[in-house]
């Protein structure tokens, strides 16, 4: 009688241990890279999902375009891929955007910034200064544009930067993702109040807006090289 009562525990126990290995290799399964990976798109998409809310808050006029590859010779991969173009009748808005977590810090002169104090980023403020002189060069019939350089951060950033990049002033501005609409908003304001320059017209924004489409690369393979190319040169620098 004994004897069964020990081999009912040793059994119970095997199964214990069973049951606890096949919740551990799930569990492993569920942090695979390629989970990861599928999470961190999921992240990627519901950032840019958040973006486009903000710019459908736009005033009636004004016209964006997203995910634009254009010809830039001077870019190691010869091209810039720009996140968002906001065409407004006070100028052209490029938006860089950016899913980082944590303090972002750093000058609008340094080469990189640093994010958590953990690893490099390349500055954002001239990786959209690239970004602007191959716009420049799309739009080159159109000589006397204003570009504003905006970058945007998750909610989920603490900034350590310039204070001046947080001042509607600067035509090179940093804000968070659900503050898009309000600083291209105020900046549009502060420029028709403060400027003698012209403004767009209708049908200026509508034809600039044909020209950066029609010069916007679709291509799969051309757009996977360049992607490739850049996250080479992110690897390098961090």
């Amino acid at each position: 009688m004994f004897k069964k009562i020990l081999d009912w525990f040793k059994s119970a126990d095997e199964l214990k241990n069973k049951k606890k290995s096949v919740i551990n290799s799930k569990l492993s399964k569920t942090d695979s890279p390629k989970k990861r990976k599928i999470e961190s798109s999921r992240i990627g998409e519901l950032g840019e999902y958040k973006i486009n809310i903000q710019l459908d808050q736009l005033p009636k006029g004004t016209k964006y375009i997203s995910d634009i590859m254009i010809n830039n010779q001077k870019s190691r991969t010869g091209y810039s891929q720009i996140d968002h173009v906001v065409i407004s009748p006070q100028g052209i808005f490029v938006i860089e955007t950016k899913n980082y977590n944590g303090e972002i810090k750093g000058g609008r002169s340094d080469k990189y910034w640093r994010v958590n104090n953990r690893f490099n980023m390349y500055n954002p403020l001239m990786q959209n200064y690239g970004h602007i002189k191959a716009l420049e060069q799309v739009l080159n019939e159109y000589s006397d544009l204003l570009f504003i350089s905006l970058i945007s951060f998750t909610m989920r950033c603490r900034f350590s930067i310039d204070p001046e990049l947080r001042k509607i002033e600067s035509n090179e501005l940093i804000a968070y993702d659900t503050e898009l609409s309000e600083f291209i908003n105020r900046k549009s304001n502060r420029i028709r109040a403060t400027s003698d320059r012209a403004l767009l017209t209708n049908d200026q924004i509508q034809k600039i807006y044909e020209i950066i489409q029609s010069s916007n690369i679709t291509d799969n393979v051309i757009r996977a090289e360049h992607i490739s190319k850049v996250k080479d040169k992110t690897n390098e620098s961090s």
